[in-house]
């Protein structure tokens, strides 16, 4: 039985022979391969199109390693096109593999391989998919790289929504059980906890770290894997790369100053591991350059990295709330209001206030607040105050972990149940 991802199956048929280069990028293991190499292949072959036509190379494969080199790729496909009646789909796994370190680093070296799928893509018959797990792939400026013909599809784990589809039951335990080990594709193949567990470890050790060290030259693999336990343990908190180093220098006795860490922060979102969320002056309509907040990419990576002792149930239930949205194309970001208050001895002060996610998609803004739950007055008035602060007319969305049905209260507040929001894609504008 195959996990659907129709969201990212129908952008590619959307996508068919519209004279770009598609390029499907994620972190590593989130199901890309599957979609390009599965899912995508098996829709072609329903609508008629015949196996010598579909051209698919794996180039993080060892067998395939000749064609990481873009000359010997070139002529390969070009061997493999043969008769100009008929439509050739390339599909090329894993393309970061056919840059050398020194086109990735040097941005006065040009990148073969663009040249080579910018030759291709003067084929009337040829019609291009890419997949790559690392976004500096795409530093170069993709667009102008591929003369305005690179179309970009990112990938994610899967949304709770993906995996309740699939494995169907009670709701909320298809959550915890999300909320422990998170949405890694292959994740729900594994029959016990401890076969999840080994295989999430395994992932930031055997695939991703070694990516990074190997990609990057890491002369300091402790100070990357210290780095990433700190994100995980405070996601959802402010932090940038002078206060990630100190605390590696009070906490952990490592020495290494905040370049380095800035470094290694830019491999770890480059890698898609992290996203990092900007701070936005929503009166001031304005992005502060520093502290940001940083989110794992999943749920079960963060869990496992921590050995699952951290579980605090509002971060993890925060956390997931930003990868659905940015799962759903929404540009996220943390709102920061400033109010003047006056008290009861008619003193004024400023009080800076925060929005969890103050989220674009379109032409449409909304202002979310996450929060586990509302037990009395007094946490309502808080999770409350920030979004009345805010004067404009855009939705304001408080989601709680409870199954009520959504509902709006005097002041224009949208109250939504987590699960609610989860499972279904358009439940930002219920209410």
């Amino acid at each position: 039985m195959y996990i659907k991802r129709d969201r990212y199956l129908n952008k590619l048929i959307d996508r068919l022979g519209n004279g770009q280069i598609k390029i499907i990028t994620g972190v590593r293991r989130c199901g890309k391969s599957f979609l390009l190499f599965n899912l995508f292949c098996e829709y072609l072959k329903t609508q008629g199109v015949s196996d010598d036509q579909i051209i698919a190379i794996a180039l993080d494969n060892d067998i395939n390693k000749k064609y990481q080199d873009p000359s010997e790729l070139s002529a390969f496909v070009r061997s493999q096109i043969i008769d100009e009646s008929k439509t050739y789909y390339v599909l090329l796994d894993e393309v970061q593999y056919a840059i050398s370190k020194e086109e990735l680093h040097n941005p006065d070296i040009p990148v073969k391989l663009y040249s080579v799928l910018n030759g291709l893509l003067r084929l009337n018959n040829v019609d291009i998919y890419v997949t790559g797990s690392n976004s500096k792939m795409l530093s170069r400026d993709v667009m102008t790289e591929f003369r305005w013909r690179g179309d970009v599809i990112e990938l994610f784990p899967l949304t709770l929504k993906e995996y309740y589809d699939f494995t169907g039951g009670d709701k909320s335990d298809a959550f915890e059980e999300y909320s422990l080990y998170g949405g890694m594709p292959l994740v729900l193949y594994k029959k016990t906890d401890d076969e999840k567990y080994r295989y999430l470890s395994n992932l930031f050790n055997e695939v991703y770290f070694k990516d990074i060290i190997e990609r990057y030259s890491i002369e300091l693999p402790d100070v990357l894997s210290a780095l990433t336990d700190d994100l995980c343990s405070s996601i959802g908190s402010l932090t940038n790369s002078k206060k990630i180093a100190d605390t590696l220098k009070t906490v952990k006795k490592i020495k290494v100053n905040s370049e380095t860490i800035a470094s290694y922060l830019e491999h770890l979102t480059d890698s898609f591991l992290f996203r990092c969320a900007k701070r936005y002056d929503v009166k001031g309509k304005k992005y502060f350059e520093y502290p940001s907040k940083y989110y794992c990419v999943d749920i079960g990576l963060r869990n496992v990295r921590l050995n699952l002792r951290q579980q605090e149930e509002a971060h993890i239930m925060e956390n997931i709330i930003f990868n659905e949205l940015v799962a759903r194309g929404c540009s996220v970001n943390v709102g920061v209001i400033k109010t003047e208050e006056i008290n009861n001895k008619g003193i004024r002060s400023q009080k800076t206030l925060e929005i969890d996610f103050v989220v674009n998609r379109g032409a449409k803004k909304y202002y979310i607040q996450s929060a586990l739950v509302l037990p009395d007055e007094g946490k309502i008035k808080q999770e409350l105050r920030p979004l009345l602060s805010v004067k404009d007319y855009f939705k304001k969305i408080i989601i709680t972990k409870t199954s009520m049905k959504p509902w709006t209260d005097d002041m224009g507040v949208v109250h939504l149940g987590l699960y609610d929001f989860l499972l279904d894609e358009n439940s930002l504008d219920l209410g």
